[in-house]
C-alpha cells in the first residue's frame, strides 16, 4: 500500500477563527463581570434598578452566548488537534519510507515532531470572587528574539559561496555541519532547504529529499516551505516514487495556491505523468 505524503494542516482562517473566539470570549467575561458589578451595587443601594428585567436579560443572554462561543472553540480547537496529529504521521511516513531507501535501521526511528511545533497549551482566564473568568490584557511578546551565534553568519555565508562556486559536494557537507553546530538556528530552514540542493545537484536524491523534507517539516509556514515541499516532489519523482512524488506535488498547490513554485509544480507533474 502506498504511503499517503502529506495533508494540509488546519487552515489559515480556521486558526483566525479560534483566536476570534477567544477575543470574542475575553470581552464577554469582562462585560458579564462588569455587569454583574452594577447589580450587585445597585442592590446595595436599595434594591434593583428600575428596569432589572433588562439588565437580567442581558446578563442571561451573555452567557448564553459565552457558553456558545465556548463549546464552539472547543471542536475547533479538537479539529485542528486532530489535523496537526494526522499530518504528523503523514511526515514519519515518509521518513520512514527515506530511512528504508537508504537502508537505514528504522527501528531506531522515534516519534516524529508534532508538525509545525504542534498546539499551544492554553488555560482559562482567572476568575476573581468566584464569577466569570476576568478580561486579561495580552501578554507582552518575548523579548529574547531568535540571535545569530558569533560565528553563525560566517559558517553560513561560507557554505553559501561553496555552492555558488559550483562545489555542491563541499557545499553539502558545510551546510550539515552547520545545522549539526546551529540546531534551530535562524537561519536553519535555509540551510535544510540548501543542502537539498547542493545534495540533489550531486544527484543524491535520497539525502536531498530527507533535507527537503526537514525544511519543509521545520517550518510548514517560513518563506522555503513551497520550494521545498516542492522539490521533496520532484526528488522523490527521481527515486522511482511517482505515486508519492504526484501526491507532493499536488500538496504543494493545495497548500500554497498561487505560490512562486505553482508553475514549476505543474510542469513536473506533467513530467511525471501525474492523474489530476
Amino acid at each position: 500500500m502506498s504511503v499517503l505524503v502529506l495533508v494540509a494542516l488546519a487552515p489559515s482562517a480556521r486558526a483566525e477563527s479560534v483566536a476570534d473566539i477567544q477575543s470574542e470570549l475575553t470581552v464577554l467575561n469582562g462585560q458579564i463581570d462588569q455587569l454583574r458589578e452594577e447589580l450587585v451595587k445597585a442592590g446595595a443601594a436599595g434594591g434593583l434598578p428600575v428596569a432589572p428585567a433588562t439588565a437580567l436579560t442581558r446578563l442571561d443572554q451573555l452567557q448564553a452566548e459565552l457558553e456558545r462561543l465556548t463549546n464552539r472553540y472547543d471542536v475547533l480547537a479538537n479539529d485542528i488537534r486532530r489535523i496537526v496529529e494526522d499530518a504528523t504521521n503523514r511526515v514519519g511516513d515518509i521518513e520512514f519510507r527515506l530511512t528504508e531507501l537508504e537502508g537505514g535501521d528504522t527501528s531506531t526511528l522515534g516519534q516524529p515532531a508534532p508538525l509545525g511545533g504542534g498546539l499551544t497549551a492554553t488555560s482559562p482566564p482567572p476568575r476573581r470572587g468566584g464569577g466569570a473568568p476576568v478580561a486579561t490584557s495580552p501578554a507582552a511578546p518575548p523579548s529574547d528574539q531568535p540571535q545569530l551565534a558569533m560565528a553563525e553568519q560566517s559558517d553560513f555565508d561560507a557554505a553559501v559561496a561553496a555552492a555558488d562556486s559550483g562545489d555542491n559536494a563541499k557545499a553539502a557537507q558545510l551546510f550539515g555541519t552547520f545545522l549539526a553546530t546551529y540546531p534551530g538556528g535562524p537561519l536553519a530552514g535555509e540551510a535544510q532547504y540548501r543542502r537539498g540542493e547542493a545534495l540533489a545537484a550531486t544527484s543524491d536524491w535520497r539525502g536531498a529529499a530527507r533535507s527537503y523534507l526537514d525544511a519543509f517539516s521545520g517550518a510548514p509556514e517560513g518563506p522555503f516551505a513551497p520550494r521545498a515541499l516542492y522539490r521533496l516532489g520532484v526528488s522523490l519523482g527521481e527515486l522511482g516514487q511517482t505515486n508519492e512524488a504526484c501526491l507532493t506535488l499536488a500538496e504543494v498547490d493545495s497548500r500554497y495556491p498561487g505560490s512562486e513554485v505553482t508553475s514549476d509544480v505543474a510542469a513536473e507533474e506533467r513530467a511525471l505523468d501525474c492523474q489530476q
